[in-house]
């Protein structure tokens, strides 16, 4: 449905992403990618907001990297550049599709929840975030600078992104003065995507249809 694009980071170099279009005018998404890379999956979801009536651009953080496997998905993710991936990449991203027209969302899974708090905390141009199971450390992005809105989707039985660091993120918003969304599961860690073991079909269909009425609201 989607193709391979170039477009334009705030440095004047260029990366590389998925795009799936609704059309001229329509809202957009930010779809961020997990460890794994930029994988049929996240273009599968870029796909499916694009069915919705969103475009949707997934930018290719690794350059062209993909992998199955979870050692080397590690050490790509260890050694990604996350302010270059949130300050340039997601960036250059946002204004690509802010130019299509419409207000502009991100949203991510795992290494892309996380990197979805870093954007709303770190870059303008963001109407609202949506991170799936995954936490920024504090030294890249604090999560009370937040100030669009955000909706959260966590597992309970994650042993990565915590129950007690996503209970921290909400204190931490709440703290200073905003009201995110938080919504938990009775599920483990990328219970969203299909590929995954972890894989919940009941889950994964409650979260995409908060995250669509989230999404028509604030975009």
């Amino acid at each position: 449905m989607g193709n391979l694009i170039d477009f334009k980071r705030p440095d004047g170099s260029t990366c590389k992403g998925y795009l799936a279009e609704a059309g001229k005018g329509r809202p957009g998404i930010v779809v961020i990618q997990e460890w794994w890379g930029l994988n049929d999956q996240i273009c599968g979801v870029a796909d499916r907001f694009a069915r919705q009536g969103y475009n949707a651009l997934a930018p290719d953080l690794y350059k062209g990297r993909v992998t199955q496997k979870p050692d080397e998905a590690n050490h790509m993710m260890s050694g990604l550049d996350f302010v270059g991936a949130s300050d340039q990449d997601i960036a250059g991203a946002v204004t690509h599709l802010a130019g299509m027209g419409g207000k502009v969302g991100v949203m991510g899974f795992c290494m892309g929840g996380a990197l979805t708090i870093a954007a709303c905390a770190r870059i303008g141009g963001i109407s609202c975030g949506v991170p799936f199971y995954g936490i920024p450390p504090g030294q890249l992005a604090d999560p009370a600078k937040i100030k669009v809105p955000l909706q959260g989707h966590f597992a309970n039985k994650d042993d990565w992104c915590t129950p007690a660091a996503v209970d921290a993120l909400e204190k931490a918003m709440k703290g200073a003065g905003h009201s995110p969304e938080i919504f938990r599961y009775d599920a483990a860690h990328a219970f969203f995507s299909e590929r995954s073991e972890a894989y919940d079909v009941k889950s994964a269909n409650a979260a995409w249809e908060r995250m669509l009425e989230f999404l028509k609201k604030h975009l």
